[in-house]
């Protein structure tokens, strides 16, 4: 959900700028109901099994609606190799979100995802040797040490295992995003959508196999929302950086965290603790920062 589009952006105050607005909106929602229907699944099937549900369930939304038009051949990678580490990348960032939804709320886990744009910032200044300035360096010490202040690893905080899992699911999307920015120069859209979905579900199906828990009748209905909800989200977020400037738009994710919350209450009557808000607060301020910084002149 956080990588940028390229393109020129439009005028602040343009009616193109407002849809992009709503278009991310509603993106973060549909993330957000199919991120609690996988923690839903968590408390039935093993975290790669989920991982391998979730991604066969979007799979036919993908190629569905390329098939019908005759645009297929959009599908086939330029460089396999890219796609193959982009899809392996996604196949751990998946399984350990859902092993740290399985024991936490969500709303922790998002508070600690929300560092996920500052690692992108370090890993390109690390790996694509991207200019960071000293701002945008302290920003991400502070948004580390909200980090910290979730873990509490004094006691009291998100549990160990689950904060780990939730750190390791963050820096995997960020390698993920680094490794789609080279791709987007020669590799369509559905090619790469197609691709990350295809490894996920292979390999985490293969990997589940040996363990795999056979799928209640109740849920398979809840298995197609999970589709159609991918599908809203990913056409959504697409639109919203088709017509509003990343600048604009890409703080919008970070209501993900109150949809988070409002879901916990409701459906799991879980309330966010003192230090998750606190340190909740330096992530997504130091985050806002950085998107801020990277605005265009």
């Amino acid at each position: 959900m956080l990588a940028h589009r390229a393109g020129a952006p439009p005028h602040p105050m343009s009616q193109a700028t407002t849809r992009g607005v709503l278009a991310m909106f509603v993106a973060v929602a549909a993330f957000s109901f199919m991120d609690a229907l996988l923690k839903l699944f968590s408390a039935h099937y093993p975290p790669l099994q989920v991982s391998a549900i979730r991604a066969l369930a979007s799979l036919p939304f993908v190629v569905v609606p390329l098939a019908w038009s005759g645009r297929l051949a959009e599908l086939k990678p330029v460089r396999p190799l890219p796609h193959l580490l982009r899809g392996l990348l996604g196949v751990v960032m998946l399984a350990t979100f859902v092993a740290a939804l399985r024991g936490e709320s969500m709303a922790d886990v998002y508070s600690i995802y929300m560092a996920a744009p500052l690692l992108i910032v370090l890993l390109a200044a690390l790996l694509l040797r991207e200019r960071v300035d000293l701002g945008r360096w302290l920003a991400i010490l502070v948004g580390l040490a909200g980090v910290i202040v979730i873990l509490r690893p004094t006691g009291g905080g998100l549990g160990l295992a689950a904060g780990l899992a939730a750190i390791a699911s963050a820096l995997c999307y960020a390698l993920a995003v680094i490794v789609a920015r080279a791709m987007t120069r020669t590799e369509s859209s559905p090619a790469m959508v197609f691709s990350f979905l295809l490894v996920v579900a292979l390999v985490c199906g293969a990997l589940a196999a040996p363990g795999w828990v056979a799928i209640q009748a109740a849920h398979w209905p809840w298995i197609a929302a999970v589709g159609v909800l991918g599908t809203i989200g990913q056409h959504s977020i697409t639109e919203a950086f088709r017509h509003a400037p990343a600048s604009t738009v890409a703080p919008i994710e970070y209501s993900a965290l109150l949809w988070g919350m409002g879901i916990d209450w409701v459906f799991w009557a879980t309330y966010p603790s003192a230090s998750m808000l606190a340190g909740a607060v330096l992530v997504i301020g130091a985050g806002l920062y950085v998107a801020w910084r990277e605005r265009p002149t």
